[in-house]
């Protein structure tokens, strides 16, 4: 697609699955291909490396590798959104600037990883990464996997002192969150869902943005009820939220991953191998998402023919 993306933090953006071979290294082709068809289906944009891409069992020569190859990959003037997360601060704003110099044009910052810090301690963490580069950046709040919260009114000091603070990807579950950062922050900062499930809730609530899980899969299905609900057609967000509802799910479950991969691997949109220390799903747990997943897709509607 040759269109521009909408504003920074707006859209559909997909937190892309990273594709592993038999040996368990990146198959970069296939999650190139990947970007293409997801960007010839319609998508704002895209998250590299982040918790869905399994970006905590990649080196960082595995990440700027991703980064380059997908930058190249997508479309000119969309969005390329590297995922910044590291243990060490240091270490999370050398990964802000590589990132950058490999083709990203924005940046997801998440807290430290295995510290769970104070409030203090996670501010200035994420203030240091903000400040790495001069790219927009989107903050990831997800209190339940990362132990840590970043309030509105945390938000609110970030933005104040770094303008490279343009959006939040809000995955505390908590539609009030949304109402409070629009009410604290207006149109200075964007507020992305990062919960499949909430999608439908968290755009009435304010968000104009969704960091995507099942898109990896059912783009098309995502589309739909994204700009259903940016419209408030509430029979055709509802519609498709029937039968989507229990395949969005997965994406809060602590096996996400692995499921999510399943489901692309069922739809023919990519193989179901994760990396170490994750299994893939296997006896009755696979069984029983696939006869989940299979009931789900039969009652889907027709997907349109590609944009």
């Amino acid at each position: 697609m040759s269109q521009a993306s909408p504003a920074f933090g707006r859209g559909l953006w997909v937190a892309l699955t990273t594709p592993f071979g038999p040996d368990g290294e990146i198959e970069l082709p296939a999650a190139a291909a990947h970007v293409r068809w997801l960007f010839d289906r319609g998508v704002d944009g895209i998250v590299v490396a982040g918790s869905l891409g399994e970006g905590a069992s990649l080196s960082v020569a595995e990440r700027l590798s991703l980064v380059t190859g997908l930058a190249a990959a997508a479309p000119p003037g969309r969005w390329r959104i590297a995922a910044v997360a590291a243990s060490a601060t240091r270490d999370a704003v050398a990964l802000a600037r590589a990132s950058r110099a490999a083709g990203a044009n924005g940046l997801l910052v998440l807290p430290p990883y295995v510290y769970r810090g104070d409030g203090r301690e996670t501010v200035d963490h994420v203030e240091a990464v903000l400040r790495a580069t001069e790219l927009p950046a989107m903050v990831y709040n997800n209190p339940a996997a990362y132990g840590v919260d970043l309030r509105p009114e945390q938000i609110l000091e970030l933005a104040e002192r770094c303008p490279t603070l343009a959006a939040v990807k809000e995955s505390s579950g908590d539609v009030r969150r949304i109402t409070a950062l629009r009410a604290l922050l207006g149109d200075r900062v964007e507020v992305a869902v990062g919960l499949d499930d909430a999608v439908v809730e968290g755009i009435a609530a304010g968000a104009r943005g969704w960091v995507a899980g099942l898109a990896n899969a059912l783009p098309d299905e995502s589309r739909l009820l994204f700009d259903a609900a940016v419209r408030g057609d509430r029979p055709a967000a509802g519609a498709i939220y029937e039968w989507f509802l229990p395949l969005l799910r997965l994406d809060t479950d602590p096996k996400f991953v692995q499921e999510i991969k399943l489901v692309e691997a069922e739809v023919g949109r990519g193989a179901s191998r994760v990396r170490p220390p994750r299994h893939e799903l296997e006896g009755a747990e696979r069984d029983a998402l696939l006869a989940l997943v299979r009931s789900c897709l039969a009652r889907r509607p027709a997907p349109p023919p590609p944009r």
